[in-house]
């Protein structure tokens, strides 16, 4: 799959250099073109003559590559290419990329790469181990980034620990396999519910929930990204999608919720219900801002929201999937089981608040998958590794 494909090697100045020749002639043998950008500090440890011999193309450095006027456009480079790889990524340009440090060609084309990038951590244990390596990681992979593991091995400074940049075949495949699944869903339209609900008090109250709708999200731009024309409806959130194969539909209460996807599922392939859906909403809605006065006691007459879930469960076609979701707190697999049955899914996500980093508001999530046959447990990851954990048990699904 990287026949054609053009690629971006960002070099940066770790020992671990000398490996990018493995990683250009991998992918030149694969068929991709490859233009190297590398760092002043890479140069110290790999030359730009032995890049350019096996790229058959200079090497980008300095904006400035001539003192004739001409220079190097990172916004073209950006353009150019359908994937960037820094490998290796030393400390010192991931915490410049987390924080839009663009002091050099390398960090300028990464701010104006269009296409997606991954990252391949090179650097000893207690670098990589410092919370401020780990927070920087934390939001390069928050914007969308993919972090390729480093291993655990044998460092430069001949300590033993993880830090080791991940060999050369496997970052490599790690590509490979990221443009094979970019088709796996093409074709396929698929809805997605994300965020919370509001439902008014008055016009400045309303009952909710803790959503920020980052799973859902992370799960539209992994549906889009493997081919899918993907319909996201979502709750209040300060949330953006970046992919265009996204229509976005914006609701406010569970009602409208309801209404945009009993008109979208109908003509969609898949439904994947993330929502947090408000279940009650109050009976009458306050004309004017409640006045607290005299009264020390407000009390609120609730009723029931439509279920959406069981609506769509209703109407699911047999060439239709559901897929749903679960947040407990309490009775975890039976309440997961339960509501597999009484909503017609094919699968259901379930995750806990009573698990550490999992849940509302967090960049993290821990999750099990329920079906008929059984349950699969993954450890806590962040949501956009949780989001390619759930569509790759969609596509198994979708395969059989």
């Amino acid at each position: 799959m990287l026949k054609g494909k053009k690629i971006i090697l960002g070099i940066t100045g770790s020992i671990a250099a000398y490996k990018a020749c493995y990683i250009i002639r991998g992918l030149i043998k694969q068929g991709a073109e490859v233009q190297v950008v590398i760092t002043p500090a890479g140069k110290e440890f790999i030359t730009p003559i032995t890049l350019s011999a096996l790229t058959s193309k200079p090497v980008i450095s300095e904006f400035f590559a001539q003192r004739d006027g001409t220079w190097n456009s990172h916004v073209d480079l950006g353009l150019w290419a359908d994937a960037m790889l820094i490998a290796p990524a030393t400390a010192s340009t991931i915490g410049k990329m987390a924080n839009g440090i663009a002091d050099n060609m390398l960090i300028t084309t990464y701010l104006s790469a269009k296409a997606p990038v991954f990252i391949a951590p090179a650097m000893d244990l207690d670098m990589y181990a410092h919370p401020s390596t780990q927070k920087n990681l934390d939001i390069l992979r928050s914007y969308g980034n993919r972090i390729i593991e480093p291993a655990t091995g044998e460092l430069a400074s001949h300590l033993v620990g993880k830090g080791r940049m991940e060999e050369p075949e496997n970052i490599i495949r790690v590509l490979d396999e990221f443009f094979s699944a970019s088709a796996e869903l093409q074709g396929r339209k698929i809805m997605i519910t994300a965020g919370p609900t509001y439902e008014k008090i008055d016009p400045v109250r309303f009952i909710g929930n803790y959503s920020s709708g980052k799973m859902g999200f992370a799960l539209a731009e992994e549906c889009a990204r493997r081919g899918a024309e993907v319909t996201l409806i979502t709750g209040p959130v300060q949330l953006k999608t970046q992919h265009s194969r996204i229509h976005r539909i914006d609701v406010e209460s569970a009602q409208e919720m309801y209404e945009a996807a009993q008109t979208c599922f109908p003509t969609s392939d898949v439904g994947v219900l993330c929502a947090a859906v408000a279940d009650f909403r109050p009976e009458t809605v306050a004309g004017k801002k409640i006045k607290r006065e005299k009264e020390e006691e407000l009390t609120l007459h609730l009723q029931a929201t439509q279920d959406i879930a069981a609506s769509l469960g209703k109407i699911k076609e047999d060439n239709q999937l559901l897929v749903g979701f679960a947040l407990e707190t309490n009775n975890e697999q039976q309440n997961a089981e339960g509501k597999l049955e009484r909503k017609n899914f094919d699968f259901i996500v379930l995750n806990s608040l009573n698990d550490a980093g999992a849940g509302f508001r967090h960049d993290t999530n821990k999750i099990s998958i329920i079906d008929r046959k059984g349950r699969e447990d993954y450890p806590l990851k962040p949501k956009q590794e949780v989001a390619q954990d759930i569509i790759n048990h969609l596509v198994a699904v979708l395969t059989h």
